[in-house]
């Protein structure tokens, strides 16, 4: 298989961690259920490729999302080796007692940085959606859980244009302060441009929230995910959220393209020698082998060169 040229770029990490979310946010949107045997299969293979950091599922109520109603189910059947992370993502402290019984070692919770994605997505204000996540948050911790805080609508919202930068860092401040050991600034409906990161990580940190402490999930709905990544590793950020095969997609944009491809990111990454523990080969085989599972081609333009 074809390997990407490596030459070395100055005012970059040596090693990104790579935080895989095709088995939770990119199968999540899939309308056909896919059997949790192919899910197991699926977060195996990707551990098997050198993911360290694979979210594997969620546990929101069935009814909204019927593709994870298998969650607990699917947690049975994996069987990862030790060094690797599976963090679950949960709503609610409903959902974290599920994930508590479960055994998890590490949760998500997901917030918004407006007001009507809030109102659609959590029932809830920008304002009041914290006194939901101050409990469960705190029960995890209590239980020796790490947390992370995912910021949805960073860049843009579809129902309110831009978004105000110091609105998301108000959002992403209060989740740290509640314990939140990492927010993932989320770009949900793929419009951020690099100068608009570079403004946010900055800001962020004028509030006091380090670029230790901040991941990035960018979606490719406008052909940005990887402009928008090299610009945040640019500015220090060291955690980056992609999904297998660029599994996924943006209700709320049409047109959206979905997540970053995890292949996409990790031939940009070895092209400029730092260092994942992935090895692309098998990733593209992973995602090749899961597309033909839910009988369509993969986006992914590094999993269409590399298979073709």
């Amino acid at each position: 298989m074809r390997k990407p040229q490596l030459v070395r770029a100055e005012g970059l990490p040596d090693r990104v961690t790579v935080y895989e979310v095709g088995p939770r946010d990119g199968l999540q949107n899939e309308s056909a259920i896919v059997d949790v045997a192919v899910k197991a299969e699926f977060i195996g293979r990707l551990a098997e490729a050198g993911l360290t950091t694979i979210e594997t599922t969620s546990f929101v109520h069935p009814k909204w999302v019927p593709q994870l109603a298998d969650a607990a189910e699917l947690l049975k059947a994996i069987d990862l080796p030790s060094d690797v992370r599976a963090p679950v993502l949960v709503p609610n402290e409903r959902g974290l007692d599920r994930a508590l019984e479960a055994g998890v070692a590490e949760i998500a919770i997901f917030a918004s940085a407006t007001e009507t994605f809030a109102a659609k997505n959590l029932n809830s204000t920008v304002d009041d959606q914290f006194a939901m996540f101050a409990p469960t948050i705190r029960r995890a911790l209590d239980a020796g859980l790490a947390v992370r805080g995912y910021v949805s609508m960073c860049y843009g919202d579809p129902w309110e244009g831009d978004v105000p930068i110091e609105q998301v860092v108000r959002v992403g401040a209060r989740l740290a302060e509640l314990g939140c050991h990492e927010l993932s600034l989320g770009d949900t409906i793929g419009v951020a441009t690099p100068g608009q990161v570079t403004a946010l990580l900055e800001a962020f940190g004028k509030a006091g929230v380090g670029v230790e402490a901040l991941a990035v999930h960018f979606h490719d709905t406008y052909g940005q995910a990887l402009a928008n990544t090299l610009t945040a590793l640019r500015s220090g950020v060291t955690t980056v959220d992609s999904s297998a095969g660029g599994l996924g997609g943006c209700p709320y944009a049409e047109s959206a393209t979905g997540n970053l491809a995890t292949e996409d990111l990790v031939w940009q990454l070895d092209g400029l020698g730092i260092q994942t523990g992935i090895n692309l080969e098998k990733l593209v085989q992973t995602s090749v082998w899961m597309s033909t599972q839910l009988g369509k081609p993969s986006p992914s333009r590094a999993v269409q060169a590399l298979s073709g």
